[in-house]
């Protein structure tokens, strides 16, 4: 690359979100041109055949094939410098080891503050990994440290063994959510009654941070947030968040409905998982529940709505257009657990016909 030349990115992520601020951002800087976004390593490798980049922004979580065989991929091919975004630590020393020449932290939350407020430091990171000398990065063909597998509901609690559970009077709303679902959740709870049908609700966020979004949430809504605890009634009028750095769980008993809040290993890489309180519901309200999901990536969720929608359940997703990430409704959408796809807008109106009120 001349002196002249930019620094050509090609920017691999499942994020539209990431990909489009990043890019925007990138762009802003004069020696810096981004010359193509894929979702995945498939697209990206069809960008590289025909121009290869001087840098590629690579993700570890993504459909087809994960950030790390791509990387390796990357280095037998024609080593090149790679920018790594990873939120697991072990996933880091992996990404190093093959040959990554810096990882950047990806939060679960709010990416886009995120990625402005690391402009400086995101373009500084590009000029710096064109600069590298690869032949001084030791990198290995196999990386040597392990990435915990990604574990199913299976891990916490028993599948669901198909038996239809009794019709109640006590219906409950069970909802997940991940990446955008902190504004969808007010969106759709403030648009509720005092007396709303209770929701069970899990957004992917770290430990701490749910007892400040419940109160927010408390504030500017009619019907009543709070942060779950062990034991919790589920009762109409309130909507339970689940802490962040544990699962919750729709328990029964008799006609009433309570929550469990306990730790275990991760689901769907997070714990909270929407998978497990989804599948909680299927075994403990079948008919009596309505599953919804919203805006968030990855998959998790997806696979306990089906477990909901077999159960007899109602299930909704919401639409494409209305997402911040399309990841999470798109999958359950595509194994076949929704019944209904929904802009975020009429989740409101579509949960008080449903329930009832």
């Amino acid at each position: 690359m001349g002196k002249t030349e930019k620094i050509k990115v090609h920017i691999v992520d499942d994020s539209a979100l990431l990909r489009q601020t990043l890019a925007e951002i990138l762009g802003t800087d004069p020696e810096i041109q981004v010359i193509g976004a894929s979702a995945n390593p498939v697209f990206a490798e069809n960008h590289f055949n025909r121009e290869w980049p001087d840098v590629i922004i690579l993700d570890y979580e993504m459909p087809q094939k994960d950030g790390i065989t791509f990387l390796a991929e990357i280095m037998a091919r024609k080593p090149t410098p790679v920018i790594m975004f990873t939120a697991h630590g072990k996933v880091a020393m992996q990404a190093f080891s093959a040959g990554a020449v810096e990882v950047l932290s990806k939060p679960g939350l709010e990416l886009k503050k995120f990625l402005y407020d690391s402009e400086t430091m995101l373009i500084d990171a590009v000029k710096s990994a064109a600069q590298a000398d690869l032949k001084k990065v030791r990198f290995r063909s196999a990386p040597v440290v392990k990435v915990a597998p990604k574990l199913s509901a299976d891990s916490v609690l028993k599948p669901w063994d198909g038996k239809q559970v009794d019709a109640t009077n006590e219906r409950v709303v069970v909802l997940g959510a991940s990446t955008g679902g902190t504004q969808a959740i007010e969106e759709v709870l403030a648009a509720m009654p005092k007396d709303s049908p209770p929701f069970v609700i899990v957004q992917h966020m770290p430990e701490k941070f749910t007892t400040a979004f419940a109160d927010r949430l408390n504030e500017v809504c009619a019907m009543e947030v709070k942060e779950a605890s062990h034991g919790d009634k589920v009762r109409r009028g309130l909507a339970l968040i689940a802490p962040g750095n544990l699962h919750m769980l729709l328990n029964r008993r008799g006609d009433e409905y309570f929550v469990g809040v306990n730790s275990g290993p991760l689901v769907s890489r997070h714990r909270p998982s929407v998978d497990v309180l989804f599948r909680s519901a299927a075994k403990s309200a079948g008919k009596n529940a309505l599953g919804i999901i919203l805006t968030g990536m990855g998959d998790d969720g997806a696979a306990g709505m089906l477990e909901m929608h077999s159960a007899g359940a109602r299930t909704a997703a919401q639409d494409e257009r209305s997402c911040v990430v399309f990841g999470m409704p798109k999958e359950a959408i595509r194994r076949g657990g929704v019944d209904e796809v929904l802009p975020l807008d009429q989740m409101p109106g579509m949960i008080l016909k449903h329930m009832g009120r």
